[in-house]
């Protein structure tokens, strides 16, 4: 069996009169991530990982931010093509790890809804994704709640020869 890991990244400014998606589901927050899509740095920076792991580059390469295509697009429609897009080249999803970096809203009772919505999509095991949250201690863009990042490792497995 031959497996792969890819390291995802993203970083969204917060701002009023956005809604805030994470993880594929709307939260309730006074401002929202600002972003040529719907923003959703978790599921950014798991398109990313996959594709990373996957040698294909990265998000903004096939969703660039300058098409008319993907403008307020639904980051959940980006994932399930982002796992096309590694099947075609003969992988599957393994398993997700990840974190996002907010001050708020605090994302632990959000989290077994985001596993949910996104195990659906990505076809895996709830099981196989692990969300995990965390702040800044008031440091930083993230402590200033200027913004909400997230990282994401995937493990990608080769289905086809």
């Amino acid at each position: 069996m031959k497996i792969k890991v890819g390291l995802g990244y993203d970083v969204h400014r917060l701002v009023e009169n956005r809604d805030l998606w994470m993880g594929g589901i709307k939260l309730e927050h006074t401002k929202g991530l600002l972003g040529h899509s719907d923003a959703d740095v978790l599921i950014h920076a798991i398109c990313d990982a996959l594709l990373g792991a996957a040698n294909m580059r990265d998000i903004g390469y096939h969703f660039p931010d300058t098409a008319n295509e993907y403008e307020n697009i639904d980051s959940k429609i980006l994932l399930k093509k982002t796992v096309k897009l590694i099947a075609d080249k003969g992988y599957a999803v393994g398993n997700i790890d990840a974190t996002i970096c907010a001050e708020h809203p605090k994302m632990n009772p959000h989290i077994e809804k985001m596993k949910s919505v996104l195990a659906e999509i990505m076809q895996i095991d709830v099981d196989d994704i692990s969300i995990k949250a965390t702040t800044t201690e008031k440091l930083g863009f993230t402590g200033r709640e200027e913004g909400i990042s997230a990282y994401a490792v995937a493990l990608i497995e080769k289905t086809i020869a």
